[in-house]
C-alpha cells in the first residue's frame, strides 16, 4: 500500500548573486516523482547538493513547491487548507539533523515535549504528562531529564529529544533528515538501532535522508538514488547495494571501501556536483559520466525497469 506518491514535483529558488545582482533560478528539485509504501523505509541518497532535504522541506510544506503534486492518503497535500493542514502535520513529522538548532534553548525538554500536544489535542494536563513521560522513556531518557535545558544534554541525547518530540502525536510517517550525520559512530549506532525499534513498534513509515551508506545499507528497505535534483535509480536495498546499474549509484558505492567488492571495478568521478543554477542540458550527470555517450548529452533518459522493483534511467539500459 502506498503512503506518500509524489508526483513530478519540481521546487525552484529565486536569487541574486554579484554586486550588481543578476537574478538566478536554483533548480533544487526537478520534476521528481516517487511512491513511499506505509511500512517501509524508504532512502534517499546522494551528494550534498542534490536536493536530499529540499525534497522533505517541500513533503513538509517547509519549501513552497512550484508544480507537482504530493499525494497523503488519497489527497493532494498542496492543495489542502487550515483543518486539513492541521490533520497532515499531526501524522507526518520531521526529525533534523542537528538536534540542538532543532530545540528551543529556553524551553524545559518537558515543555519542548508538551507543546504540540497542547496545540493538536484536547488532551488533559495529566494525559499530556503521561504522554510526554512514556515517549522519553520510549526513546531512552528518564523522567527526571524533562526538567533539564537542551543545553545540558549531550549530542546524542538531544538527538533522542528530537525524536521524543517527532512521536508525541502518534505519526505515521517520519522524515529523517541526517539524523545521525553529527553524531559520534558509537552513538549513530544506538540512534539506528533506536529508530528500528521504534518503526515496528509505532507501525510508523520512514524517508531516511543520508549520505553516509553503510547506515543505508543496514537500516533501509529501499534506496533511491538522487543527482541533481533528481531520482536517477530506485531500487530494493540488495539491488541497489549489489547489482546497481547507474553509473552514479555505482561511483557513490565506489566511494565506501567496506562496500565495494575485492576486485570489482571503481568509478572515480571528475569534477564536482554541477551548479544546480546551471544544469547541463540532457543527462544530468554526463559531465561526470565515464561511459558518456553523444546522446546523453543531448536527451534525457526514460525510465527503465530492470524488475519489478528495480528502475534506473540511463541510456546504458535504453538502448
Amino acid at each position: 500500500m502506498t503512503l506518500i506518491e509524489i508526483k513530478n514535483l519540481t521546487v525552484e529558488y529565486k536569487t541574486k548573486r554579484g554586486i550588481l545582482g543578476t537574478p538566478e533560478i536554483i533548480h533544487a528539485v526537478n520534476n521528481l516523482s516517487l511512491d513511499i509504501k506505509k511500512g517501509e523505509i524508504l532512502a534517499v541518497a546522494g551528494e550534498s547538493g542534490c536536493g536530499k532535504s529540499t525534497l522533505a522541506k517541500a513533503i513538509m510544506l517547509l519549501e513552497p513547491a512550484c508544480k507537482g503534486e504530493i499525494i497523503f492518503e488519497g489527497e493532494n497535500v498542496l492543495q489542502m487548507k487550515n483543518p486539513e493542514l492541521k490533520a497532515f502535520r499531526k501524522k507526518v513529522q520531521m526529525i533534523f539533523q542537528n538536534p540542538y538548532a532543532s530545540l528551543n534553548p529556553k524551553m524545559k525538554i518537558f515543555d519542548t515535549l508538551a507543546e504540540p500536544l497542547k496545540i493538536n489535542t484536547d488532551f488533559t494536563n495529566d494525559e499530556i504528562k503521561k504522554i510526554v513521560v512514556d515517549t522519553a522513556c520510549k526513546v531512552g531518557l528518564d523522567e527526571e531529564c524533562l526538567n533539564l535545558y537542551p543545553h545540558e544534554f549531550s549530542g546524542g541525547q538531544r538527538q533522542r529529544i528530537a525524536i521524543a518530540r517527532a512521536l508525541v502525536l502518534s505519526p505515521e510517517f517520519i522524515l529523517a533528515d541526517e539524523p545521525v550525520s553529527a553524531l559520534d559512530v558509537s552513538i549513530q549506532a544506538q540512534i539506528i538501532n533506536l529508530l528500528q525499534g521504534l518503526k515496528d513498534d509505532y507501525d510508523l513509515t520512514f524517508l531516511f535522508i543520508s549520505h553516509d551508506l553503510s547506515v543505508i545499507k543496514y537500516l533501509s528497505d529501499r534506496v533511491a538514488i538522487m543527482y541533481l535534483g533528481e531520482i536517477v535509480e530506485l531500487g530494493k536495498t540488495d539491488e541497489i547495494f549489489f547489482t546497481p546499474a547507474h553509473p552514479y549509484t555505482k561511483a557513490l558505492l565506489s566511494s565506501v571501501p567496506q562496500i565495494t567488492k575485492t576486485g570489482e571495478e571503481k568509478i572515480i568521478l571528475e569534477g564536482d556536483l554541477p551548479s544546480p543554477s546551471d544544469l547541463p542540458k540532457g543527462c544530468k550527470f554526463h559531465t561526470r559520466c565515464p561511459y558518456c555517450m553523444p546522446v546523453c548529452r543531448e536527451k534525457m533518459p526514460d525510465k527503465t525497469q530492470i524488475t519489478d522493483t528495480h528502475y534506473v534511467k540511463c541510456f546504458l539500459y535504453n538502448s
